[in-house]
């Protein structure tokens, strides 16, 4: 009878795997939360936000032509007097056109002899976004149908507005008309900066101009991570860098 001895083989020993060095996690911990910062905030102005190209000058100087701004995309049941919002009427000609909003579905807007200065429901409105205010154009009072709002450019003597279609539904726009909120300016980038909230019509009660969007954090948070990772990254290299030396001279 035969036997089969079985040649005992020794394993190769397990290498060990080098541990990654505290430094080294920290770097991909930090880089990975600039990568988040930076998507996420980018990704929030690309769903909520769009581009606008300002074509005339009716808007000045809140805006001027050959401005771009970004505009939130809402419903027309939240905007309120004071915003500057971005909207389509066919009975104006079907063209995206930008506007400020002064009155909302049952006011009484109107202009009076003393100035041309802007009353809304009777009470005189401080407009500070104007370039002056002295008289603003013809005389006019409108009574706003609910659903509709009452539009004026801040170039009141070169802006053709709500003023300009009275003879249609009182120069208003339907309410769902609009398309979105004005909230920065972005070029050119001499004038590349956040709208204030204006508070010249809060005394009347009502419908306020607009809180604004997440525009200002999620830009911050995409400048916050992209300065993280080219921050963490280049203390990477020279840290990296500054190893192969030591090594170098140690030889």
């Amino acid at each position: 009878m035969s036997s089969v001895v079985e040649e005992a083989t020794e394993r190769p020993a397990a290498v060990p795997r080098p541990r990654r060095r505290p430094a080294a996690v920290l770097q991909g911990v930090l880089i990975g939360l600039g990568l988040l910062l930076l998507v996420g905030g980018f990704a929030v102005m690309a769903v909520d936000y769009r581009p606008y190209g300002i074509p005339t000058g009716s808007m000045s100087p809140t805006l001027k032509s050959g401005d771009t701004v970004l505009a939130r995309e809402v419903e027309g049941s939240a905007v309120g007097r004071g915003d500057v919002v971005v909207f389509r009427d066919q009975a104006w000609g079907g063209q995206l056109m930008v506007k400020r909003v002064v009155a909302v579905g049952g006011d009484t807007v109107a202009t009076t002899g003393d100035g041309g200065r802007l009353t809304v429901n009777g009470k005189p409105v401080e407009e500070p976004y104007l370039a002056s205010q002295g008289p603003q154009g013809s005389t006019f009072s409108v009574d706003v149908p609910p659903g509709r709002l009452f539009l004026l450019g801040d170039n009141r003597q070169g802006s053709l507005d709500s003023r300009v279609h009275l003879e249609i539904d009182g120069g208003t726009i339907a309410a769902s008309e609009v398309e979105a909120r004005v909230e920065a300016t972005v070029l050119p980038f001499g004038r590349t900066g956040l709208f204030a909230r204006t508070s010249a019509f809060d005394a009347i009660g009502g419908a306020k101009a607009g809180e604004p969007g997440p525009l200002e954090p999620a830009f911050y948070a995409c400048l916050a991570g992209g300065a993280l990772i080219v921050l963490v990254s280049a203390a990477g290299g020279a840290a990296g860098l500054a190893r192969r030396l030591r090594r170098r001279r140690a030889a």
